[in-house]
């Protein structure tokens, strides 16, 4: 990778991040930090042990877990099944047990039910659920609350169930809302309320909704899960693997400089500095997106490197052919840039595709290295475009226009 991503550097406050930083830096996959796994068996309402669970539940369980884990970012987590009616979860990053088991262990159960315990709504006719930060009543406070919204048929069974209610008395007519049996809310009901969205409101953080609304979202599961085993494990490839590959992509990366520089001199030096730029922007963005980075991430960022330098490749020719052809140091650059452009950007669509076709249909550390070379497509082709054409104009503007400095 580099000094930059292995390392971090602290720039006027602004650190960009580590791959080596536990506490504050990238994060990492299980096969490079290691996590929890945990294994969930099939019980029934009462917590007994259910004798026999179809496949398609068993399933329907898997697309859940690995849905709900995806809305967390834990986009390397693995779901699998375990027999004919448990589930094996190992999560990167996550070395606290209970940590690990409150993400997933609730089946997010939703209804709602009036005074008497009658239930109105279910899950089924919820359709979408929302973190919101809005205001949600006449004062126009805002604060953080699940936005809801429900299907026809649900909005037409709210409608029943709102007019009904508003004829009780004073203190009885709310329509509780309950996850998995305990109300989180009990809005009052003072008139029908014919509408397909409905709020949840609560003492709720930006975390704690942004949850609540990730739960409801995923689905509800076919059955209850018992966490029956829970265990911490150590990082499958440990932390002299994550070290070999960063020095291995160090000495790759700046062998490439030394190559850019030598072929196309000044103009190879500029492409260097965009390559650093290039380094440090991804980290940044796997830091802030909180995308785990596993040996396949590693590798979709080095693929994107050798994007990056082909473009810089195609830049340097056309600018090299316009000096000999007789045009002006600037007039080769302009051109230079413009006519490669159109290369450019159909190679780099390509390679879009085929990371939004890797991330839709995959799962695990698949999706991992589909995000990983979708970001470095898309920064690098800034780096190569941008930061590179604006490097140029720059040493141009230097007054640095020596054309053997741009052309070999």
């Amino acid at each position: 990778m580099s000094y930059i991503a292995a390392f971090g550097i602290n720039l006027n406050g602004y650190i960009i991040p580590s791959a080596l930083d536990e506490e504050n830096g990238i994060k990492r996959g299980l096969d490079l930090a290691g996590g929890t796994y945990m294994v969930f068996e099939a019980v029934d309402e009462n917590g007994n042990t259910m004798d026999s669970v179809s496949e398609e539940d068993l399933n329907t369980v898997v697309t859940i877990l690995r849905t709900r884990l995806t809305m967390m970012n834990y986009t390397e987590a693995n779901v699998t099944k375990q027999g004919d009616k448990r589930v094996r979860v190992e999560i990167p990053s996550v070395k606290d047990a209970n940590e690990a088991e409150a993400l997933l262990g609730t089946t997010a159960k939703l209804n709602f039910t009036d005074k008497d315990g009658v239930e109105v709504l279910t899950s089924a006719d919820v359709k979408d659920a929302a973190a919101v930060f809005d205001a949600v009543d006449s004062t126009g406070t805002k604060q953080h609350h699940v936005k809801l919204t429900l299907t026809d048929e649900g909005a037409k069974k709210f409608g029943d169930a709102t007019a009904r209610v508003a004829t009780y008395t004073t203190g009885e007519n709310f329509i509780a809302i309950n996850l998995d049996g305990v109300p989180v809310s009990t809005p009052s009901v003072r008139e029908r309320i014919d509408s397909t969205e409905c709020v949840i409101t609560g003492e709720f953080d930006a975390e704690q909704a942004k949850t609540l609304a990730s739960q409801i979202k995923s689905g509800q599961l076919p059955f209850a899960l018992k966490n029956i085993e829970m265990r911490t494990i150590g990082a499958q490839l440990g932390e002299g693997a994550l070290n070999k590959a960063l020095l291995a992509g160090g000495i790759g990366l700046v062998l490439v400089m030394l190559f850019m520089i030598i072929m196309y001199r000044l103009c190879g030096f500029i492409a260097s500095i965009a390559l650093i730029a290039y380094v440090a922007i991804v980290a940044l963005i796997l830091n802030y997106a909180n995308v785990n980075l596993t040996l396949p991430g590693i590798g979709g960022i080095i693929l994107t490197i050798g994007t990056a330098i082909d473009a810089n490749v195609i830049i340097f020719e056309r600018i090299k052919e316009e000096l000999r052809n007789g045009k002006t140091l600037r007039a080769s650059v302009d051109a230079g840039f413009n006519r490669a452009f159109a290369a450019i950007l159909d190679s780099n669509i390509t390679t879009m595709i085929a990371a939004v076709v890797l991330y839709i249909f995959g799962t695990g550390t698949i999706r991992g290295f589909a995000i990983t070379l979708g970001i470095g497509t898309l920064v690098s082709m800034f780096t190569a475009i941008f930061v590179t054409r604006f490097l140029l104009r720059q040493m141009i503007g230097f007054n640095i226009k020596n054309p053997k400095l741009y052309s070999a």
